[in-house]
C-alpha cells in the first residue's frame, strides 16, 4: 500500500463565537488520562466534485450547534495536585486534515480479515490523551482520498463526548451535508451537564497529568513483543439469533439474555479458549453500560456528554470452559447490567466524587482482561455525507484486549473488532465453536 500524503491542515470554527463554560461530571471526567477516541468511516464512491469544501462548509455549520467540540479543555490547578475541568466554548476550532494515498483502494482497507496498519494513519491526534485537550483540539477530522474513495477519521476528545454523542454529531454533520441548503438538525444537542442534588461544581478532585501515562496498554517495544493486532469479525443476524435462542432455552424463563450479551459472551469463551487459561485463573470481561435512560427522570434523549459507567464481570477459566459456561457467563453479564438500577447509579455517581476513579490502561490491561468499547446501536450505515452510504466503519485505538463493537453493513449483523496478540486471534480464527458463527 502507499504512504499517506497530507494535501492542507486547516481549522474549522463555528459561524459564531461563544464564551459559553459547561462544567464536567464524575463520568466525563474519568477519561482525562486514557487516549482519544477514533472512529472511521470507509466510503466507495467515484471522485466527486468539490467534496473537501463540502465536508469543510457543512463541518463549521454543524459546528453553531456543538459548539464544545470546537472549544478547549481547561484545566485549574489548585493544592495538592487538586484540579478541576471544564469545557470552555471559545471557538478555538477543529482540526481538519485532507490528506491523499496512492496505490490504495477501498477493497485493500475493507477485504482483509485484518485491519491494515496504514489505517492508523487516517486519523489525527495519534498518542494523544484527553487531558492535552486543553491545547489540542476536542475534534479532529481527516478526509483521506484513496483510489476509489474515502475514509473519514474523526478522533474526539473522550472527556467531552461517549459513543452516543460522538454519533449524534457525526449524523448530524452528515444530514447538513447532504441537504446543503438546509442548515438544520433532526435531534438537538442538550449541552448542559446533570449534576444531581446541588453538587457543587466545577468538581475538585486529585489528578496527576503524567505524559508516560499515555493510555495504552504497552510500550511500543512491548506492543512489538506481542505483535498486537487487529482482525475484524463479522456475524449475521439469524447466526446470532440462533445463539441467543439456544442460550435463552437453557436459562430461567424471566431473564432474557440479548443478542449483544450472548454474542459478547460466546467470544469471551473463545479467548478464553485460545489463551489456554489455567483453570483456577479469573478472566475480567469489562465493559460501559450507558445509564443515561435508566435514571429517573431518564436524562433528554439529546444529551451532549459521557452517560457510561464501567462494570466488570469477572469468572475462573474453567467455569467458562465448562459445558454451560456459555450460559451462566451471559447470565452473570445479564444480572450485573440488570442491577444498575436509578438508586444504584446515583450512588455511583456521589461514590466517586468521595474517592475519584480515573481510568487508565497503563498496567491494568493485560492478558486476562477483555474490554467492550461501543455499541452496535449506533447509526452508523446512515452517515450519507451526499455520495452514499459507508461501506465500513473502523476504530484505530490499538490496546490490547479491546473489543470494539459496530453493527454490521447488512441489519441486524454486528462486527467485531478485536485487538489482541496476532497469535490469539489466529487461534480464535482457528476455534470452531468460534467460526461457526462467523461469516467472514
Amino acid at each position: 500500500m502507499g504512504v499517506v500524503r497530507v494535501l492542507s491542515t486547516d481549522t474549522i470554527k463555528a459561524p459564531k463565537s461563544s464564551d459559553r463554560k459547561i462544567d464536567l461530571t464524575p463520568w466525563d471526567l474519568q477519561f482525562l488520562s486514557i487516549l482519544t477516541n477514533k472512529k472511521g468511516l470507509l466510503y466507495h464512491h467515484p471522485p466527486v466534485a468539490n467534496q473537501i469544501q463540502q465536508l469543510k462548509h457543512s463541518l463549521s455549520s454543524v459546528l453553531e450547534f456543538f459548539q464544545p467540540l470546537a472549544g478547549r479543555l481547561k484545566i485549574t490547578e489548585h493544592k495538592d495536585n487538586i484540579i478541576s475541568c471544564s469545557v470552555i466554548c471559545n471557538n478555538t476550532g477543529v482540526l481538519f486534515i485532507h490528506a491523499v494515498v496512492e496505490n490504495t483502494c477501498v477493497a485493500d482497507i475493507l477485504e482483509p480479515i485484518y485491519v491494515p496498519s496504514i489505517v492508523n494513519s487516517f486519523f489525527p491526534f495519534i498518542g494523544v490523551s484527553n487531558y492535552e485537550g486543553t491545547s489540542q483540539p476536542l475534534l479532529g477530522v481527516q478526509v483521506t482520498e484513496l483510489v476509489d474513495g474515502i475514509f473519514i477519521g474523526c478522533t474526539f476528545n473522550h472527556v467531552v463526548v461517549d459513543g452516543n454523542s460522538l454519533w449524534h454529531f457525526i449524523n448530524s454533520w452528515a444530514e447538513i451535508s447532504r441537504n446543503s441548503c438546509h442548515h438544520h438538525i433532526s435531534k438537538l444537542p442538550i449541552l448542559e451537564r446533570w449534576f444531581p442534588n446541588d453538587i457543587q461544581h466545577p468538581i475538585q478532585f486529585p489528578f496527576t497529568m503524567d505524559p508516560s501515562d499515555d493510555g495504552s496498554s504497552s510500550s511500543p517495544s512491548e506492543d512489538e513483543r506481542l505483535n498486537i493486532s487487529e482482525r475484524i469479525f463479522h456475524f449475521k443476524k439469524e447466526k446470532i439469533f440462533q445463539l441467543k435462542s439456544k442460550i435463552n432455552t437453557h436459562i430461567d424463563s424471566t431473564i432474557k439474555i440479548s443478542s449483544l450479551q450472548a454474542l459478547l459472551t460466546h467470544v469471551w469463551c473463545s479467548f478464553v479458549r485460545s489463551k489456554q487459561f489455567d483453570p483456577q485463573e479469573e478472566i475480567h470481561n469489562r465493559f460501559a453500560i450507558g445509564v443515561g435512560t435508566r435514571l429517573l427522570p431518564p436524562l433528554p434523549k439529546g444529551y451532549f456528554g459521557n452517560t457510561v459507567i464501567g462494570c466488570m464481570v469477572t469468572m475462573k477459566a474453567g467455569e467458562l470452559l465448562k459445558e454451560n459456561g456459555l450460559r451462566n457467563g451471559a447470565w452473570e453479564m445479564n444480572k450485573l447490567i440488570a442491577s444498575y438500577s436509578n438508586e444504584k447509579i446515583r450512588n455511583h455517581y456521589e461514590s466517586w466524587l468521595k474517592n475519584p476513579n480515573i481510568v487508565r490502561f497503563n498496567g491494568i490491561l493485560n492478558n486476562n482482561f477483555l474490554v467492550i468499547s461501543s455499541s452496535p446501536h449506533f447509526d452508523v450505515y446512515g452517515n450519507d455525507f451526499g455520495w452514499g452510504k459507508p461501506v465500513a466503519v473502523r476504530s484505530s485505538i490499538k490496546v490490547n484486549g479491546l473489543v470494539t463493537v459496530f453493527a454490521g453493513v447488512e441489519e441486524g449483523s454486528i462486527d467485531l473488532q478485536l485487538c489482541l496478540p496476532y497469535n490469539i486471534l489466529e487461534a480464535m480464527g482457528n476455534d470452531l465453536q468460534l467460526m461457526d458463527l462467523v461469516s467472514n
